[in-house]
């Protein structure tokens, strides 16, 4: 029988013996296709009808729910059945067993003991042997609990096999991130797209220029560059339209959100990474919130990059101090670049009011707060502009003259400065799996006395909870930092990297944002002041890759 609207129900004539108007509700699950054929829709909707034909009850609507799972109780067919018994279109409800109707066994069984009755509905799970006209009905929360088991049980299979995959780097997407498409020899492996790969490239080289998320969306725009979910439905992968779309068919397409260029900036995909499990989830409920990229699965080296790591870092950096306009609407040059050596903050550049007005950097802690929480640290704009050029130039000179010696400078200077932090580590990470030896010894030691009745067993579930807590939280402590440790950080390949950077900006005669944003992460401005009121400024120039203090005086 074919699903029928709420619209098309046929009116039951006084006569009919029983007076039942009968709803079959069938639902299939992604899980229930490992259960093969008798578990299909059509093989519920065939089974239903045909019993009810035997009863004598006429079947007046057919409702299924395909694809979705017995813990969503807020699927589209199922609320359609409910609204039709509100109506008092539908006194008699019949599934093929409990879990069709839904495996959360609070909101299945206020369907059963509360709903239904009010609404004067007959329920019956045919297979269970639950009948609601009957007395029989003792079993029904206990299956409905079990039902929830099963899911709760199913839902940990799922995220443990979501989780290995992650970990091996495999893609477990619907969809292959913008730019790239799934490999068709293999599902869980990413191709670069030819079509759609240039506009990755084209957003990261707005990023790389200094520009944010807003003027990316600006110029993609005006250069009528379709949205990603265009391209999925011109592919047939997807049917949604924007929200752009919806209001103007015509040029809606063009029109980015500003989320999409942003988690598109920050996804490591387009460095040849995969990054999983990246939403807080929780049965029943969900996904209950997004992670920190920090806590992300990152497993470099999958596929092809679009966009070398140097770059993305360098975004990354741009986006975490985003450029925001003046008083003259104008981006600073130096904007989310120029930092304050004592306090951390920015320095903002505002305009003196002296007889002839020049542009200065101050401490953004101080404009706000006062001389008591720091100092000004101010510095001119045109002094800063001529220290950064100059010290680009020698540096790019020095490079071309002797780059390998220059390139071990670096690579000698990370060295050092990591050596200290990888023994520390080390030697925390020594501490907790010797923590971890001696709980497994506690445990032993607390079966033991259970065993010999030393004990409660109630006691020893309380001490073993709070021991295997424990161990948990130090095995994934010591397994994260294991992986950092092992992990080479390849210096000798950032510094060579570097050299040839920087080697093709000996001559250059002005600054521009890219140039900046290419080659430095930070600027440090620092200030000291004598007893007799001199300031003296002193600069610290760290370029990308690895920093490389250049450190000149200015006194002012």
């Amino acid at each position: 029988m074919a699903m029928m609207n709420e619209m098309e129900y046929r009116t039951i004539g006084s006569a009919l013996a029983g007076g039942y108007r009968a709803a079959v509700y069938c639902r299939l699950s992604k899980d229930d296709d490992l259960q093969g054929e008798s578990a299909s829709i059509a093989n519920q909707r065939d089974m239903l009808e045909k019993y009810c034909e035997k009863q004598g009850w006429e079947v007046v609507a057919v409702y299924q729910d395909d694809g979705f799972t017995g813990l969503n109780m807020e699927r589209p067919d199922l609320q359609r059945m409910l609204r039709a018994i509100e109506r008092r279109q539908i006194n008699l409800v019949i599934t093929k067993d409990l879990s069709r109707l839904g495996r959360n066994y609070l909101q299945t069984g206020h369907l059963i003991e509360d709903f239904f009755p009010r609404n004067g509905v007959r329920y019956i799970a045919m297979n269970d042997g639950i009948d609601t006209l009957r007395d029989n009905n003792d079993i029904a929360p206990f299956k409905n609990i079990l039902n929830e088991m099963y899911s709760k049980d199913i839902s940990k299979k799922v995220h443990s096999s979501y989780l290995l995959k992650a970990q091996k780097g495999q893609f477990t997407g619907c969809l292959a991130p913008f730019g790239y498409r799934k490999d068709p020899e293999d599902k869980n492996h990413l191709l670069i797209d030819e079509e759609t790969a240039p506009i990755v490239r084209l957003i990261f080289g707005y990023a790389l220029n200094g520009h944010g998320p807003n003027y990316i969306r600006r110029r993609l725009e005006e250069e009528k560059i379709p949205c990603p979910t265009w391209w999925n439905r011109e592919r047939g992968l997807r049917n949604t339209r924007t929200k752009w779309e919806k209001k103007d068919p015509e040029n809606g397409r063009y029109m980015w959100d500003f989320s999409v260029i942003k988690d598109l900036l920050m996804n490591p995909v387009y460095t040849g990474a995969i990054a999983s499990q990246k939403k807080d989830y929780r049965f029943k409920i969900g996904t209950i919130g997004e992670k920190k990229p920090e806590d992300w699965i990152v497993v470099e080296g999958q596929h092809e990059p679009l966009i070398d790591r140097m770059s993305f870092d360098i975004v990354q950096n741009k986006l975490k101090s985003r450029q925001r306009p003046g008083q003259t609407n104008e981006i600073s040059l130096f904007a989310g670049l120029i930092k304050c050596g004592e306090c951390g903050k920015s320095l903002t550049i505002r305009y003196t009011n002296a007889k002839y007005p020049q542009q200065i950097y101050s401490c953004k802690t101080y404009n706000a707060f006062g001389k008591n929480h720091c100092t000004q640290h101010r510095i001119d704009y045109d002094t800063l502009y001529s220290h950064v050029l100059r010290k680009i130039r020698e540096c790019a000179r020095a490079a071309l003259m002797d780059g390998e010696a220059v390139a071990d400078r670096l690579t000698n200077t990370c060295e050092a400065e990591q050596r200290e932090q990888r023994e520390a580590m080390e030697r925390s990470l020594t501490r907790d799996e010797e923590r971890i030896e001696v709980l497994d010894k506690m445990v032993m030691r607390l079966y033991e006395d259970m065993i010999a009745g030393r004990i409660s067993e109630q006691n020893f579930n309380t001490m073993l909870e709070k021991t295997q807590t424990e161990q948990t939280e130090l095995k994934t402590k010591v397994s994260e930092g294991r992986k950092r440790l092992s992990d080479e950080v390849q210096l000798a390949n950032d510094a060579k990297q570097w050299v040839e950077a920087i080697q093709e900006y000996a001559n250059i005669t002005e600054l521009d944002a890219a140039t900046l944003n290419r080659l430095i992460k930070e600027i440090v401005v620092h200030e000291r002041i004598d007893e007799d009121k001199t300031r003296h400024i002193s600069i610290e120039i760290h370029f990308n890759l690895k920093p490389i203090p250049e450190v000149e005086q200015v006194t002012a």
